[in-house]
């Protein structure tokens, strides 16, 4: 049995990436530097842009990468490995560099969020934890934009941990989710782990304990009286839930003077419901009461509630959000872009493939976003080669790289280099922003796209577009693999 606190994430790889590692070792190219990318082929939900994350847990795994003897001992005992190269693991660590867009940033197919460049053994034993976490934060943070966005403002808060596929998928869900712009979680690790504002107040359950209703909301509003938000929905919610929720608020709350208090509904005709509620309560005296709502909820669902009317202050979203229901699967992939020769000359490689789609962009490459200097609007992203210089103050001709004749020329526009590094020899060289930094990044960012990039359904395609030099390069590898 595996002591889960003792658990070395190093172990967390495809089993192809040992073999392949003793082979590279048996084969003498253990220490070949190698240049991989981390980019995904299709948005999910057949959105506009996607949100990466996850870069913070990438962190921690590479600054903690290890072999234990248990592991060796493991791996010694499938009888495939040389002990040569059970040898090399015991002093394993990265010693390569890493590039990243930070997280929060809006990102498009295939541009590299992550590039590796390091020895071939080190950069293919981290593939399947730089692919799981990116996979998984990217998707639950893109989908909660997708929610936050759709609510228009009102207040979105994460509540899926019972809904997740697994612990960790919950406490690192809740921190995705808030990157996206969820503003708090139901899940108390990730506000003790990350600093994900935690809340909650009561479930149906406290209503049941009670011999009444009104005595569970009057006991909660005299325990809790600054925090006091009442499920109204165990019963009746027009004609017992909010008659009792007010009827508490009237003898606990007024005569303290406190007038924040709010009420949460989790079944019916929530835009009819609320409607009804709002008015009971402004009629009341309680216009201040927040109304909040939860319920199997997803974007779609929030923009039907409100243009129905519904007086909704806050939306409670579970498991649509944490399993990303609507399209699961974020597709990130992780291929060899380059290696060096002995002389340090990178040589671009590229995987071909009779799915248009599925072929890789070679080279080891960088990636500008250019903005509008008038509008601050992000107009393309640009990929070229490493080592080319990007001069904004001349025009640039940007063409699709798979329809060349649709071409445009960029004038008025600033360029920012959207990978930064994060380690350098194996050292980390980033100061990873506080969360609350990263949500607030988050949506400057998304602010920058044109709303019509930003549409649920068919939104505007945003270009990601190629260098003369690298299109040419990627032209020649094609030509020559035929």
């Amino acid at each position: 049995m595996i002591d889960q606190k003792k658990l070395n994430l190093t172990m967390l790889c495809d089993f192809y990436e040992l073999t392949m590692g003793n082979g590279y070792f048996a084969s003498g190219l253990k220490d070949r530097i190698t240049y991989f990318d981390v980019f995904f082929r299709d948005v999910p939900d057949k959105g506009g842009f996607a949100l990466c994350a996850g870069l913070d847990q990438i962190i921690r795994y590479i600054q903690d990468l290890h072999f234990s003897d248990e592991d060796i001992e493991y791996l010694r005992g499938k009888q495939l490995f040389s002990e040569e190269f059970l040898s090399y693991l015991r002093s394993f660590r990265f010693t390569g560099d890493l590039y990243a867009i930070p997280e929060g940033t809006p990102v498009f197919p295939r541009e590299p969020l992550i590039t590796v460049r390091a020895p071939a053994i080190e950069a293919q034993l981290i593939e399947t934890f730089l692919l799981l976490t990116v996979n998984h934060q990217s998707l639950i943070a893109t989908k909660a934009n997708r929610i936050a966005r759709a609510a228009r403002g009102r207040t979105v808060l994460e509540f899926g941990s019972r809904r997740a596929q697994g612990s960790d998928a919950a406490i690192s869900g809740a921190r995705a989710a808030y990157i996206g712009g969820c503003k708090g979680t139901a899940c108390t690790i990730s506000d003790q782990l990350y600093g994900v504002p935690a809340g909650g107040t009561m479930a149906h359950a406290w209503v049941q304990m009670f011999d009444t209703q009104y005595e569970a909301f009057k006991t909660y509003c005299q325990l809790y009286p600054t925090n006091a938000t009442l499920l109204v929905d165990t019963y009746n919610t027009l004609k017992s839930g909010v008659p009792d929720a007010i009827r508490a608020f009237n003898e606990v709350l007024r005569p303290m003077g406190i007038q924040k208090c709010g009420i949460r509904l989790d079944s019916g005709d929530m835009a009819y419901l609320t409607r009804e509620a709002r008015r009971m309560l402004d009629e009341a005296g309680w216009p201040g009461c927040q109304i909040s709502v939860s319920n199997a909820l997803d974007e779609y669902l929030i923009q039907d509630l409100l243009l129905q009317g519904a007086c909704i202050d806050m939306f409670g979203v579970g498991e649509r959000l944490i399993t990303a229901r609507s399209e699961p699967v974020f597709g990130g992939v992780y291929k060899l872009a380059a290696v060096e020769d002995e002389n340090g000359n990178i040589i671009p490689k590229i995987k071909v493939s009779e799915n248009v789609n599925k072929i890789t962009i070679p080279h080891f490459k960088k990636t500008y976003r250019l903005f509008d200097r008038a509008t601050g609007k992000a107009e393309a992203d640009y990929i070229c080669l490493h080592d080319e210089a990007l001069d904004d103050t001349k025009p640039l001709e940007l063409f699709d790289p798979r329809v060349t004749w649709k071409r445009k020329t960029l004038t008025n526009f600033t360029a920012r280099e959207l990978q930064v590094p994060v380690f350098r020899g194996g050292r980390l060289v980033y100061q990873q922003p506080p969360l609350q930094e990263i949500q607030t990044y988050c949506a400057q960012q998304v602010d920058s796209l044109w709303d019509e990039v930003k549409r649920f359904d068919y939104p505007h395609k945003y270009y990601v577009d190629l260098s003369q030099k690298l299109w040419d390069i990627k032209q020649e590898l094609l030509t020559r693999s035929r």
